[in-house]
């Protein structure tokens, strides 16, 4: 049976991965982290999860637990992650890295660290929104420089980043399709008089409010028509879903709705 050690295991996301790896089989929590001055520390991870004692305490010190066979899961903040990151490449222990936010030389460094371990990473593992990232770059080059392209983005109050990596990512997508670059064109809020929209610009807007879980929207908006595609999930389960048994790899327990539309 596979070990997984999951950092921030006191917080939402770590929580949530912390009940999801309890309800599911082939695989079993070995280890939980948090950083030194969390009052969870030496707390069971199942009980402040809330799902009862199952035997695993809280740690501050990710190391002593990569013994063996077990996969890091790291869904906290991009210093912790890049810390934790250099950790299990010194110790060869795979990681699965959900958390956003990284600037370009962090991810220059994930880059680097990843050919000493087996890293996979994404700003969002729903099957859904990977699939519509995939899709996008042949919407983009099939509607061509006629139609405008905004993403709108929404999360709840206690996320810290923004945009969010998946609407980055949805960005990135179109942008590539279209010969442009993101980090040029790319519009994160207007305000006051700006003029008219620019042809190449890529809007990437941000809203934050209550417990929204996470839902993008992707619009091609040209003259006469628009077409978008929206990704919401349908399961109030803010997680990257829950691993299934090790031979299958990993499996999204967290279920969404993507659709398509033109207007």
């Amino acid at each position: 049976m596979l070990g997984l050690v999951v950092c921030g295991a006191a917080g939402r996301m770590g929580g949530t991965v912390v009940r999801l790896i309890q309800e599911s089989t082939g695989v079993r929590l070995v280890g939980a982290v948090e950083w030194s001055g969390s009052p969870q520390i030496n707390k069971d991870a199942g009980e402040v999860a809330g799902v009862g004692k199952i035997g695993v305490p809280i740690a501050a010190q990710i190391e002593p637990l990569l013994k063996g066979q077990v996969v890091v899961i790291e869904f906290t903040a991009p210093e912790a992650t890049l810390e934790h990151l250099k950790i299990a490449a010194r110790n060869g222990s795979p990681i699965v890295i959900g958390t956003t936010g990284f600037n370009p030389k962090q991810l220059a460094e994930i880059k680097r660290l990843s050919r000493r371990t087996r890293v996979l990473m994404s700003p969002n593992m729903s099957v859904g929104v990977n699939l519509l990232v995939s899709l996008l770059g042949k919407v983009a080059e099939t509607l061509g420089e006629d139609y405008d392209v905004e993403i709108v983005e929404a999360h709840h109050r206690f996320k810290k980043d923004a945009p969010s990596g998946t609407a980055l990512a949805l960005g990135r997508a179109v942008a590539q399709a279209l010969k442009r670059d993101l980090d040029k064109v790319g519009v994160c809020g207007r305000k006051g008089i700006v003029g008219e929209r620019t042809r190449k610009e890529i809007g990437v807007m941000a809203v934050r409010a209550g417990d929204i879980v996470g839902e993008h929207t992707v619009i091609f908006g040209g003259l006469g028509e628009r077409v978008e595609f929206i990704t919401v999930p349908t399961a109030a389960i803010p997680s990257p879903g829950a691993p299934s048994a090790p031979p299958n790899g990993w499996s999204s327990r967290r279920r969404a709705s993507t659709a398509c539309r033109t207007c």
